[in-house]
């Protein structure tokens, strides 16, 4: 029998109806936050930025391919790492569906690691994943963005990520450190070198801008899983702690 709360259809319905307000009030809430990040100010952006992707060398006005607006999702995968970060690989299961789409709606896409390319379209080819991913290798964009630390930074400190200072060797997968350094053929220091977030841009008159960054649990609204778990009866339920694995390794317990 289950040890949760139960009651009859009325009672449900009533603590429903009282849950739908706060839903709305969540989504008009939302949708507020949603102007304030397209009130920020633009940030021109007048440093070039060079991109190796499968079209060739880019640039990063040529990652818009003809948008006037650019989504950037910086994916956990060091130049040394053997496989993507599990978290950033499973938040890029959702990224095909959306992907084409968004090009329909004059923005585009793509995923950028400092891995080099030929590691990057192995591990595309591995997952069955079409969207776009820029390798940065060499460059200094992941570091001018804040998802990515130079061992001369893990080793005196001062590093800022999700706009506040944090430890050098803080984890950043979102799991369980020697685990996911495991997981993508790394120890430890050198996962926590590379960090998950996003960001986005845009074109006007031939200038690009940087509109906005988010890091860290600002990237739960784009972890297509969550959100059908925060609606599921049991919820995210990690008790255990992190449980995902990639997709093509459920099998393999």
């Amino acid at each position: 029998m289950t040890t949760h709360k139960t009651g009859t259809r009325e009672a449900w319905l009533a603590a429903r109806l009282e849950l739908l307000q706060a839903e709305k009030e969540l989504t008009r809430r939302s949708d507020e936050l949603a102007q304030r990040r397209r009130d920020l100010p633009w940030v021109r952006v007048d440093k070039t930025y060079r991109f190796d992707t499968d079209g060739g060398s880019a640039t990063l006005a040529d990652l818009f391919g003809g948008r006037s607006q650019l989504i950037v999702y910086h994916f956990m995968f060091g130049p040394d790492f053997q496989s993507g970060c599990p978290s950033c690989s499973a938040i890029a299961d959702g990224f095909n569906g959306i992907a084409v789409h968004l090009l329909n709606h004059d923005v585009a896409f793509t995923a950028v690691s400092r891995a080099p390319l030929a590691k990057l379209q192995a591990y595309k080819r591995r997952l069955g994943w079409t969207f776009p991913w820029a390798s940065s290798f060499g460059a200094d964009f992941n570091f001018d963005f804040n998802v990515s630390l130079t061992e001369q930074q893990q080793r005196d400190g001062g590093v800022e990520y999700n706009y506040r200072p944090v430890a050098p060797n803080s984890n950043p997968g979102g799991g369980a450190p020697n685990r996911f350094a495991a997981m993508t053929g790394t120890d430890n220091a050198t996962f926590a070198r590379e960090r998950p977030g996003m960001s986005a841009f845009a074109l006007e008159n031939g200038v690009v801008y940087h509109t906005y960054s988010t890091y860290a649990r600002g990237l739960d609204g784009l972890w297509g899983m969550y959100q059908w778990l925060d609606r599921a009866p049991l919820g995210r339920n990690e008790a255990g702690g992190p449980w995902w694995r990639r997709h093509d390794e459920y099998g393999a317990r």
